[in-house]
């Protein structure tokens, strides 16, 4: 989904948000130091795989996803890491490693960090490792329905 496809979904929404263009990035870290937002509000999305389901992972630039918190949280037995192959075909118009973590418009379900959660906005790659979209968190939630859990 390019930017554009989302930001029409957010207009159509009438959601207010925010566009910040940056300079290439390709970690979050990175991305969150490009355009000047705090880790803690950067969402960084991470694909798994939750008993053989692909499932949207999403916490805090600053955290790394544990996948035993994760396994508990979503009830399941097994929980992978998908590899960039395994998904790279399901988020068609984005750059590899930048989807928007709304699953919802991808047919997956989201799965989001509760510390996320505890700040009024939320910053996301926008489908491209060269702009971001900020939007409040009750919006973002209100739009996407994540579980909310502890997973990092």
């Amino acid at each position: 989904m390019p930017a554009n496809t989302l930001k029409k979904f957010l207009d159509e929404k009438h959601i207010r948000y925010v566009t910040i263009a940056h300079s290439a990035a390709f970690t979050a870290q990175e991305v969150a130091e490009s355009a000047h937002v705090r880790g803690k509000e950067l969402a960084k999305t991470v694909i798994v795989f939750a008993d053989g389901q692909m499932t949207m992972a999403v916490v805090p630039a600053t955290c790394k996803v544990d996948l035993d918190y994760l396994r508990r949280a979503m009830s399941s037995r097994r929980v992978a890491l998908a590899t960039e192959q395994e998904f790279r075909d399901k988020f068609p118009g984005c750059e590899l490693g930048a989807m928007p973590p709304f699953g919802n418009l991808f047919g997956m379900e989201v799965i989001v960090d509760r510390q996320l959660a505890m700040d009024k906005e939320i910053a996301f790659n926008a489908g491209s490792h060269t702009e971001l979209i900020r939007l409040a968190y009750e919006d973002f939630e209100r739009l996407v329905q994540p579980r909310k859990a502890d997973i990092c």
